[in-house]
Order: C-alpha cells, then structure tokens, then sequence
C-alpha cells in the first residue's frame, strides 16, 4: 500500500435496508446471530456465574437459530452418559435430572468423543444414530450437537433441539459451536479462578499456622525466661530477665494478632495495631494508652509487626519511666497517614521528659536500641520533637519498603 492509498472502511450493514426476500432473512438472521456471540461473550468477560452461563448460553443459543429447546449436557464418565445441565423449553424435572447415552450410537456422544459437530435434520428416519428418548418425548424432529471444551478435558456437548421443520445449516453450526466455544472458555477460566482461589486459601491456611507456632514457640521461650528470673536469686539479673520475657511475649503477641487478620501481603495497619494496643493496655496499667487513627490504612502485613513492636517498646519505655511517681497517667498513640507513600506513628506521654541532652540514636538502653535496629529495618525516620510536657518519639514509614536495600 503507497502513502496516498488508505484501507477502505466498511460501514455496517444496517438490518433494516436488507430486502425481504429469502437471501436478506437468512442475511439478517446471521447478524443477529453475531450480535447474541457477543452479547454472550460480554457476558463471560464481565465474570458470570458458571450457572448463569450455562443458562444464558441456552437460551442465547436456542433465540440464535430459532429453535424451541437447547440444553447444555455434561459428561458424567464414571456413568458414560451425559446429564441435562441447563436448558430452555424443557418440562419440569428434565433439567438436573435427566441423561442421555454418551456412547458413539448417540448424537451427543458422537459429537462428544469425536470432536465433530453432528446435523440430524430428519430424526424420524435417522439411521446413523440411536434417537435418545428425552427428544422422542418431546417431539422433536431435528438437531444439532457440538462438543463443549472444558479445562483440558470437554465438559460435555452443546445441543439444540427443534419440533419444527426444516433443516440445519453449516452456518447454524458455526453459530452453535461459535456459542460452545465462548462457554468453553468460560468454564475454563472459571475453574482457573477455582483452582487458584484454592491454592490462595491453602496459602493462607499455611501462613497462619506458621505464626501461630512461631506465636506459640515463642511463649515457650518467654515461659522459661520468666521462670528463670524466678530462681536466679539475683533482683538486677531478675528484672532482666522478666523484661526479655516480656518482650519475647510481646513479639508472640503481634504474630497471635497477625495470624487471625493477614491477609496473603497486606492487612488494615489501623485494626491491626488497635488490637496490639487493647493487649499492650494490661501490661501498661494502671495508664491509659489513647490511640487514634483514621479509619483504614493498608499496609505490608511483615512489615506491619514491626511497627507494632516498634509501638510496644515505646509504649512500656513510656509507662516504666515517664511516671515513675507511680499514680495515673496517659499515653498518646497518633497513627496518621501522610500522603501517598508514607504513615506516621507517634508515642507521647505528659511525664518527666528525657534527660537533658538524651540522644535516641546515641542511646544505650536495650528498648532504645531495639526500637533504632527496628525502624532502620523499616527505612523509617525516628526523631523525638520537642514537647513542652513529658517525651514525644515520631516515626515516619515507608508504605512500600525499599527494594534496593541488599
């Protein structure tokens, strides 16, 4: 084709301007039968059920060729036969119920095992099969049957059925099996979705057994530290002792919490850590930890337990030294999502205050320590902004983490 020359467009036939004779009916009748292919494949494009699928290709199927019935068969191997799975026309208590023989001497089975469609447009005097009695029943007099494609394996045989005379075409086969084809792939990506949804739910059932014993393996340890610090008969190596216990249990709190809310990766941050808070309450009372977050803020479920951790170290630190007075006191926790990228956590408290000149980063103490190992391993930015009453730690974090870090 030169730069001047241009593909011609070809506008639609409009239905309308097509004589009435018998070439412009049979013209309009494969327009129409056009239009019901697609309108069935939006259908399976827009994730229609698998029921509503076998019932809409049925009756798009039996309006496309004109026919009074159509019924789609699934295979039954262990019984050779194939079951009525949706149809249209038929009596009550044929479709779910009734079968027909699957064997080559049926045209269903014949379409079946060979692969190719079969016209029987004078059943009456048929004598290449054996005419099943569901169509005796009914009268019919002509029919058609395509083999129906299932995931690797045919799922069965897409048949329509007439009382009226008349005869099949070649044209009407592509129709149909034009229809079989878009169930086909209907059925297939269905079952896909079926498989994988299993395996997601597997997954999902393997994950949380594995926190629930890394949960469990973790108590056992907390436990044990704990009775130790019970029998050392040291009270410096004691307090030691109960606080890595504490801490231990702490972590095997966070993974008991994950276990019942994660999802495959990611989970809601805000109803995670709330119910992080509601367990790290008995350990800080008698304060009162007020948390206040927005609604919903999703958030990498590994990543997640960090944080709450992060929130537990800070929060104890805060109830073991802002008030050591003893009496009552609060502690803040603000979760806040910055913008598209990054959340924000802050701790405070109305106590004491730090030190003059305490530097977070600089800091000896185990809890302060963890909390920096525990925020660079989130790529977050720990400050301590300046308060007017007691101490006030802010932590901003990463939604995504950061794939570059080796």
């Amino acid at each position: 084709m030169t730069p001047t020359q241009q593909q011609p467009i070809v506008e639609p036939v409009p239905a309308d301007s097509i004589p009435d004779d018998t070439t412009g009916r049979a013209l309009r009748l494969r327009i129409r039968q056009q239009e019901l292919l697609a309108e069935l494949g939006v259908l399976a494009l827009q994730g229609t059920s698998f029921t509503g699928m076998l019932e809409h290709t049925a009756r798009i199927t039996a309006e496309g060729l004109g026919a009074d019935y159509c019924k789609v068969l699934e295979y039954l191997p262990a019984e050779n036969r194939l079951l009525v799975k949706a149809g249209v026309g038929w009596g009550p208590g044929v479709v779910g119920h009734a079968t027909v023989g699957a064997d080559l001497a049926s045209p269903a089975g014949y379409a079946l095992h060979t692969g190719k469609p079969v016209i029987s447009n004078h059943l009456g005097n048929e004598q290449r099969f054996r005419t099943p009695e569901l169509l005796v029943e009914h009268g019919i007099r002509r029919a058609m049957n395509v083999i129906l494609q299932g995931d690797g394996s045919p799922f069965g045989v897409l048949e329509v059925d007439s009382r009226s005379e008349g005869e099949f075409s070649e044209h009407d086969v592509a129709f149909l099996q034009g229809a079989a084809n878009i169930l086909g792939m209907a059925i297939e990506q269905q079952r896909y979705q079926r498989k994988l949804q299993l395996a997601l739910d597997r997954h999902q059932v393997l994950l949380k057994e594995v926190n629930h014993r890394v949960k469990n393996s973790l108590q056992v340890v907390s436990s044990m530290l704990h009775l130790q610090s019970a029998a050392v008969g040291d009270p410096d190596l004691s307090d030691r002792l109960t606080e890595a216990s504490n801490r231990i249990a702490a972590i095997g709190h966070a993974y008991e919490r994950l276990a019942y809310n994660a999802d495959y990766e990611n989970i809601d941050l805000v109803a995670y850590l709330r119910e992080v808070i509601e367990d790290l309450e008995k350990s800080a009372a008698p304060f009162k930890i007020d948390f206040v977050a927005p609604d919903e803020i999703q958030f990498a479920a590994d990543r997640a337990i960090l944080v709450a951790l992060i929130i537990n170290e800070l929060v104890l630190n805060a109830g073991k030294y802002a008030y050591p007075d003893g009496g009552s006191g609060s502690i803040f926790v603000r979760l806040v999502q910055l913008d598209s990228t990054s959340v924000q956590v802050s701790v405070r408290d109305e106590g004491i205050g730090m030190p003059a000149g305490f530097d977070p980063s600089a800091s000896k103490r185990l809890g302060t320590r963890l909390v920096n190992a525990l925020a660079r391993q989130l790529d977050a930015e720990l400050t301590q902004p300046a308060t007017a009453v007691g101490t006030n730690f802010t932590l901003i974090v990463p939604l995504q983490a950061n794939t570059k870090r080796v």
